[in-house]
Order: structure tokens, then sequence, then C-alpha cells
């Protein structure tokens, strides 16, 4: 198997995706914690309401998404990197950590920024982005994580191996014959090793984005 190919093609996706979730989950979840509109908590539960729906329900729906898109786009969709990521940059976990945290900052931030006459997108990218460094890490560690396991939603919108994530690289050591377990566990473990690393890496910031908003006082 090609497992430089798979490989620099997993740390593309995973790059591409923790990105967009970033951005994404961020915009979305400041005005949900920061800024006053109606119906407010009504999005927020629907966005919660979300997190209920297996993901597999949801594979259906992205497919035939990214298919019309495909046949409608000037560039191609399937068996490229946008299929393997744009529908996956939008996070209702990741929006909910980042709310629970920017719902903990201090109100006088806000004032203090109102009266240096900035508003709400120089408030978000210059006092809060900075500040939410451990909820923002733990949510590229977790979109991370997912993106280089993913392995269903790869096989069914690629079908060559040029962006076949190092997952799908795995099962080329299945064939009519069998597994070839001792190739399988050798992939295993180089597929494992970055996401150690990215682990022992951000572990102290996990604790932190995880607990972020929990205590109040």
């Amino acid at each position: 198997a090609d497992f430089g190919l798979y490989f620099e093609s997993s740390l593309i996706i995973a790059v591409l995706q923790v990105g967009g979730t970033l951005l994404f989950s961020l915009m979305a979840a400041y005005p949900l914690a920061r800024m006053r509109f109606r119906g407010r908590e009504s999005v927020f539960a629907c966005i919660l309401a979300t997190l209920m729906i297996p993901e597999t329900v949801t594979m259906v729906p992205n497919f035939l998404t990214i298919t019309w898109l495909h046949r409608q786009s000037p560039f191609a969709w399937l068996d490229s990197w946008p299929a393997l990521t744009v529908p996956f940059m939008a996070s209702a976990f990741c929006i909910f950590l980042l709310r629970q945290f920017l719902r903990a900052l201090p109100g006088e931030l806000w004032e203090a920024a109102r009266i240096d006459g900035a508003g709400h997108v120089r408030f978000l990218f210059q006092i809060v982005l900075p500040l939410c460094r451990a909820p923002l890490l733990t949510v590229g560690m977790f979109t991370f994580i997912g993106s280089w396991n993913a392995l269903a939603w790869p096989l069914l919108v690629t079908y060559t191996s040029k962006w076949r994530p190092i997952s799908v690289g795995l099962q080329q050591f299945v064939s009519e014959a069998g597994a070839e377990v001792h190739l399988q566990m050798a992939g295993a473990v180089i597929a494992t090793v970055p996401i150690l690393v990215i682990f022992l890496w951000f572990e102290r910031f996990l604790v932190q984005g995880l607990t972020a908003g929990s205590v109040k006082g």
C-alpha cells in the first residue's frame, strides 16, 4: 500500500477540516454566547438537538448534496478534498463547547471594548480569540482525531487512491484470501502515532478546554 500518499492525504484533510471547524464553530458560538437577539435560545436548542442524530443517518443526505454539487459546480467535489472536509466543518459539539467558555468571560471585557470603540468583530478577534486558546485547541484535537479515523465517508465519496486517507489504506491488506494481519498491525501503528503525539502535546489544554465554563465564581 502507498502509505506515503495515504498519510499525506490524511494530513491535508485533517488540517483543512480543523481550520474550517475552528473558524465556523467560533463564529457560531460567539453570537449564541455574547449577543442578544430574538430566538437565540431556540437556535441553540436546535443545534444541541442535532447531537442526538446518528452520523449514519446524515450520511445519505450529505452524499446526495455532494453529488448534486459535483454536477453543478465547475470543479470536482467527489474524489476530492471538498467532499471530505466541507460537510464536517460545522460541529454542534464544538459550538456547544466554545459557547460555554464564551459565556464565562467577564462582561467587563465587552464594556471596556465598547468604550474603546470596538465592535463585535474586533472584540472577537482581538480580545476573545487570544483567551480561547485552551477550548480552541481542544476542539482542534477532537476534530483532528475524528478526521484522521474517518472510514465510511471517505470510502463513499472517493473511488481512487489520490484522496483516500490512511484509515482506508489499511483496507488494502484485506484480500479474498483473508486479512494480512501482520501488515494491518504495522499500518495501524503508523496510523496511531500522529494521534498519540497530538494527545500528549495538548493533554493539559484538553483538560482546561473541557472544564472551561463549568465552574463560576
